[in-house]
């Protein structure tokens, strides 16, 4: 999964400029507002919003926004209905994406995903078409010099991590979802502060591309996460170091 975590930490340093037009507050707040409505306004007890709480603290989002995005969650303050929605899909060349959306209308996200799609030489999949590729994982980045590979497998082992990998500039540690809390907890411990820390999909097998296929990749995924209804958009392309290094530029 060697591209898989250096790209998202490239894309959550990109989301300070996503901040100041509103897009990742919104995105984070329709996750809380959604989880609460699914499992209840206490964080302690569902642990989808305790995730999501915990991403919107990671992006500095304001405590009272927090607080809004819950009530409007459980519908002690007026908010629209929402749906959680995984779109599937084949990007270029054979890479699988998934697509995670919270949206209130399903008649405008759908035609919208679809037609992104279509534009960068993808096309959408049938329910189940891809997702037998990816798993829930806990996922996060650390920066590699803040601590040595042996400690930090050491400590995310003991915390219910299943594993860490090396990336050169950066650490992955994946653990089960329902690890994240005692994962963070130990992080937090040892004084480690991640680059990024989410409960995401990780795929199982991944595709190593060409420059050019892997370019397109990269314009899919970011039209895709372009637009507001979008939470995610995941694939298993590993992308070429020259372009990693040419997108962290």
């Amino acid at each position: 999964m060697a591209g898989h975590s250096h790209w998202a930490r490239i894309k959550r340093k990109k989301s300070a400029v996503d901040v100041k037009r509103g897009k990742v507050f919104s995105t984070l707040s329709k996750a809380i507002m959604a989880a609460a409505r699914q499992g209840g306004g206490d964080p302690s007890g569902n642990l989808s919003l305790r995730y999501a709480i915990d991403a919107a603290r990671a992006e500095n989002m304001p405590r009272h926004t927090i607080e809004r995005a819950v009530l409007k969650g459980t519908g002690s303050l007026e908010g629209p209905p929402l749906a959680a929605l995984t779109f599937e899909g084949y990007g270029p060349g054979g890479t699988a994406v998934l697509v995670q959306v919270i949206t209130d209308n399903t008649t405008r996200t759908s035609p919208e995903i679809r037609g992104i799609f279509e534009r960068f030489g993808g096309k959408m999949g049938a329910p189940g078409s891809v997702a037998w590729n990816f798993e829930k994982k806990a996922l996060f980045t650390l920066p590699s010099g803040a601590i040595g590979e042996d400690r930090l497998l050491e400590l995310a082992l003991a915390a219910g991590a299943d594993d860490v990998v090396n990336e050169g500039a950066s650490y992955a540690v994946t653990g089960p979802p329902d690890a994240f809390g005692r994962i963070a907890e130990a992080l937090e411990t040892a004084a480690l502060a991640p680059e990024s820390r989410d409960v995401t999909f990780v795929p199982k097998a991944r595709i190593m591309l060409e420059p050019e296929p892997a370019r397109r990749v990269v314009r899919l995924v970011e039209a895709l996460e372009e637009l507001d209804d979008v939470q995610a958009a995941i694939t298993n392309a590993d992308l070429p170091a020259d372009l990693l290094a040419e997108l962290e530029a």
